[in-house]
């Protein structure tokens, strides 16, 4: 199928079913994905130290940091338009093309001033590597929107699928053979190289860059107003990294980040692949002027269904989660993890609010909420620093309350849905997850005693 092809071919069968199918195979490799990559990582971290993962959350920082400006907010314009052609295709591809030429040399130049903020000269020998990452972000971005406009997402479920091998492979033989956080480095190196390779050939072929941007106000309008609530996002959820990077040593930095990765796998890992279906699932209802508020409340219900009891389960079983996954040089995480996982049930709720209003052309909403967020997160982390990790976790405990109700409040009136609807449609989860964590409880106590 060609590019013009799958633009104005949706998949086929009646709305309902594209949609369960988007899911299934957006939702599926990703578990599939995350399975292969977990094994991998479970190897490594117990190959590397605290240490080399504190040195690759710096590094992940600043790569972050320039990352927002990489253009993937036009390309998401192509997902929400009433009508795409093959100009405006070309027009999305070559500023793509023109800002990560930009962005690679940028993080390439800028390398030293980031290893001397940190006080870590390691850390420009990886970001200059890292800087190859922006060179496959066109030819990732664009086939990505050109596919899930039209809720094709088999094809870039395969792909992830071959991505999770390639990227894990990598980490787990350079780790094996000593090469020590560099196996960290050039893992994602491989994995977006598989992944542009993988979505070029799925998309049958890109159009020709045009460099000749007069006539795509509309792009830059919407793809603005997103690229600038991904610097808000960057703000929000790099300033803890940034703040403690400069007061913890590279071991207390690295149980932080190793801990919060493990307590951002739901959040950061599922839920982006479901917003991927649900943004284009959302927009369809809105050009066929449908209300998407009944959709809202039983995509949150369904995801709350799974978060709440993961991280409440999590939360209670951080201990002997971390003493048989990492081994015994990370227990000095399990309180860590525990802390973080009670925050996170709030973030999830959070993160799924923004496909509805941005299907609506609303962008200006989750940019509200990104800066909410870009000043309520780092001011909270400049309060806890002081105390450690266990400060930062505290920091997370009050700040992702404080987010979740500013982006309820500007969300839910917008997209039709009263408070006490969304209350209606938590309970199922909220009983539940009481339920599973009084179980625990009990049989935890029954093991202690």
């Amino acid at each position: 199928m060609s590019t013009a092809e799958i633009v104005h071919a949706p998949s086929p069968g009646g709305f309902a079913d594209r949609v369960r199918s988007a899911v299934a195979w957006r939702w599926g490799s990703q578990i599939l994905a995350q399975i292969i990559t977990w094994a991998a990582t479970i190897l490594v971290v117990r190959l590397l130290d605290p240490a080399d993962y504190g040195h690759y959350a710096m590094a992940q920082a600043v790569l972050a940091a320039f990352t927002f400006l990489n253009g993937y907010s036009f390309a998401t314009s192509l997902i929400q338009a009433q009508q795409v052609d093959e100009r405006r295709i070309g027009q999305v591809f070559g500023m793509l093309i023109v800002a990560n030429v930009t962005l690679a040399a940028l993080q390439f130049l800028a390398a030293p001033l980031a290893a001397a903020y940190y006080q870590q000269p390691l850390v420009a020998q990886m970001l200059r590597i890292q800087a190859l990452i922006f060179l496959t972000t066109p030819f990732i971005a664009l086939p990505s929107a050109l596919l899930a406009r039209s809720l094709h997402f088999r094809n870039q479920a395969l792909v992830n699928l071959a991505c999770a091998v390639a990227g894990g492979g990598t980490a787990l033989t350079l780790a094996g053979t000593g090469y020590g956080v560099w196996a960290l480095v050039w893992a994602p190196v491989v994995l977006f190289a598989t992944r542009a390779l993988g979505l070029t050939i799925a998309v049958g072929g890109l159009v020709r860059p045009i460099f000749d941007f007069r006539g795509c106000r509309e792009i830059i309008t919407f793809g603005g107003a997103l690229t600038l609530s991904q610097l808000f996002w960057v703000v929000q959820s790099q300033s803890d990294i940034f703040i403690a990077g400069r007061s913890f040593d590279p071991h207390d930095l690295g149980l932080y980040s190793e801990a919060l990765f493990v307590a951002l796998i739901f959040s950061g890992r599922f839920i982006p692949p479901l917003n991927d279906v649900a943004f284009p699932a959302f927009a369809e209802l809105m050009k066929q002027g449908k209300p998407i508020g009944g959709a809202f409340l039983s995509g949150v219900q369904t995801v709350m269904l799974i978060a709440l009891p993961a991280y409440v389960g999590l939360s209670l079983t951080a201990g002997p989660l971390v003493t048989t996954v990492f081994g015994p040089k990370w227990t000095e995480m399990v309180p860590i993890l525990a802390g973080l996982a009670l925050a996170m049930p709030g973030m999830v709720l959070q993160i799924i609010c923004s496909p509805a209003t941005n299907a609506l052309g609303k962008p200006g909403i989750y940019l509200f909420t990104n800066v909410s967020g870009a000043v309520i997160m780092p001011l909270c982390f400049l309060l806890g620093v002081g105390f450690g990790p266990h400060g930062l976790v505290m920091s997370w405990q009050v700040a992702a309350p404080l987010l979740l109700a500013i982006t309820l409040g500007a969300t839910l009136p917008k997209i039709g849905v009263r408070l006490t609807e969304l209350g209606a449609a938590l309970l199922p989860p909220v009983v539940g997850s009481a339920a599973m964590a009084a179980v625990l409880n009990i049989l935890t106590t029954r093991i202690e005693f």
